[in-house]
């Protein structure tokens, strides 16, 4: 692969032209990565930062921000990153917002980038494959946690591929990595079973090619006994010091049981199976399409262990939301790859391109940057407001940031045991610090004997009848709700309730007495 991709390195080549295409495709990669404050869970987990640091890196034992399960034993899998998100918010005051935005930006670059680096391509090709990765991307990037283990998946296939190269120093930096990455976030078990998948799929291709004959046929190298036993030494290691958190086993525990609820599987869209309707569906299968073109037209390597690792998690995409974007960066290399060949066929089949390589890549420079000025500046625009602004901004958005000043300068107005939508409890515990709120989005999975939070959530929603008695149940005594919605429209007419404020957004209620 590396031979063929080496017919176009030298239409490549010209340096000033070539910056400045490389220039405007980082242009493109900035307006991707970085993306306005609206991710819901983030406000839960600015709040546990900033706490933290107010209590001296002590992190709490039970649940201290909801009146529903206060006596919940809390594992927050992401305690780290909560910490580091909070030094930087109070540590840049006025600017804490846009230090959060190029941090999660920041984190989306490097991951995406690291997994593209494997691809011995020009730098061009990488950043084509990395647009176009992370326009799929869109609609889970921003401030999520969990980009965090999307670097860390980048950087184990980056060690892996230069493991696979001889370097074997970088087997002994598995312990090390997930020690960190199992106090930075959850997603530390991905990684880890990333790492057993290699060391299996390569212990079965040290088997099948133990001939000569039959290596000599391969075109990824087949590591030796040694080094297959040194990686599942360091693997063992490497789960061991995962244990070296807050938490210990319980962290463990934890993540088990949120992903065996079944409930919250079955109910929350990020764990529901793909569906190609709609946008996010429909850009994931234009990618997948477009690699499979790719890989029937120039992909002729063999390769069983990348080959079953992409199947493997192609699958896992294809179960589950929440991880296409976990494909979308195992994939990324192969697919530099292949962009690569592909440009190196166009070369062969069209001579003149090769010819006049200077105005060939002159006519690319130029496209990219009418598309990148069609684009303007609207969208990073509103990026700088939600992080210099949020306030402002947030009266664009669907968050109820008008009612929240209201209840500021109100509080005597409200009770005191609130109920507040799924979508809404992040937010307010950021807006609203002190505030004990109904549910956020780290509760899906609790519950206490027969006192299942999320599915009393779900009772209390129904379109066609809301179960009022879950009000009684956790004695709320008001509420913050969606206007319009059937909950809104029921407590509007129910006698014990009364509305003490309403805007476009939402309404406030109160129980009477």
């Amino acid at each position: 692969m590396r031979a063929e991709a080496a017919h176009v390195s030298s239409s490549l080549s010209l340096p000033l032209v070539g910056f400045l295409l490389e220039l405007l495709l980082a242009g493109f990669v900035l307006n991707l990565t970085l993306q306005p404050l609206v991710e819901p869970d983030l406000g839960w987990h600015l709040r546990a930062g900033l706490d933290v640091i107010a209590e001296g890196w002590r992190l709490p034992d039970t649940d201290p921000y909801s009146h529903t399960m206060p006596e919940w034993h809390w594992v927050e899998h992401a305690w780290l990153t909560d910490g580091v998100l909070g030094v930087i918010y109070r540590g840049m005051g006025p600017f804490g917002g846009v230090g959060l935005i190029l941090f999660f930006g920041g984190v989306t670059a490097l991951a995406w980038w690291v997994a593209a680096l494997p691809a011995a391509v020009h730098r061009i090709y990488r950043w084509v494959a990395m647009v176009a990765s992370l326009w799929v991307a869109l609609p889970f990037l921003g401030a999520r946690t969990q980009l965090v283990s999307l670097l860390g998946i980048a950087i184990l296939l980056w060690g892996w591929r230069r493991i696979q190269q001889g370097q074997r120093i970088w087997i002994y930096g598995l312990p090390p990595l997930f020690l960190l990455w199992a106090n930075l976030h959850g997603g530390f078990t991905a990684g880890l079973f990333l790492s057993a998948l290699l060391l299996s799929l390569s212990g079965l291709v040290k088997v099948w090619a133990g001939r000569p004959a039959v290596e000599a046929l391969l075109d990824e190298p087949v590591l030796s006994w040694e080094d297959l036993r040194r990686w599942a030494i360091a693997l063992g290691l490497a789960t061991a010091v995962t244990c070296l958190n807050p938490y210990g086993w319980r962290l463990y525990l934890e993540i088990y049981e949120s992903l065996t609820d079944r409930f919250m599987v079955e109910t929350l869209r990020e764990w529901q199976p793909v569906s190609f309707r709609g946008w996010a569906g429909q850009a994931y299968g234009f990618y997948l399409a477009g690699v499979a073109c790719l890989v029937g037209g120039w992909y002729r390597r063999v390769e069983p262990v990348r080959w079953a690792m992409l199947a493997v998690m192609l699958g896992l995409s294809l179960l589950h939301w929440r991880n296409v974007s976990l494909f979308l960066i195992v994939s990324l290399s192969l697919v530099a790859e292949l962009l690569a060949l592909a440009a190196s066929s166009c070369t062969r089949w069209m001579p003149t391109l090769r010819t006049h390589a200077a105005l060939t890549l002159g006519g690319l420079t130029i496209g990219t940057a009418g598309a990148l000025s069609a684009l303007g500046t609207e969208h990073l625009e509103h990026v700088w407001l939600s992080g210099h602004a949020p306030d402002v901004y947030f009266e664009q958005t669907e968050y109820p940031i008008e009612a929240v000043r209201w209840i500021r300068s109100h509080r005597d107005e409200v009770g005191t045991r609130l109920y507040n939508d799924y979508g809404y409890g992040g937010f307010l515990l950021w807006q609203l610090p002190g505030e004990r709120i109904f549910i956020d989005g780290r509760m899906p999975a609790w519950h206490l004997k027969d006192r299942r939070i999320f599915q009393d959530y779900a009772d209390l929603n129904r379109e066609d009848s809301p179960r009022l008695a879950v009000l009684d149940r956790y004695a709320v005594d008001w509420a913050l709700i969606q206007r319009g919605s059937a909950l809104a429209l029921a407590l509007a007419a129910h006698p014990a309730w009364r509305t003490v404020y309403a805007d476009a957004k939402v309404v406030i209620v109160r129980r009477q007495g």
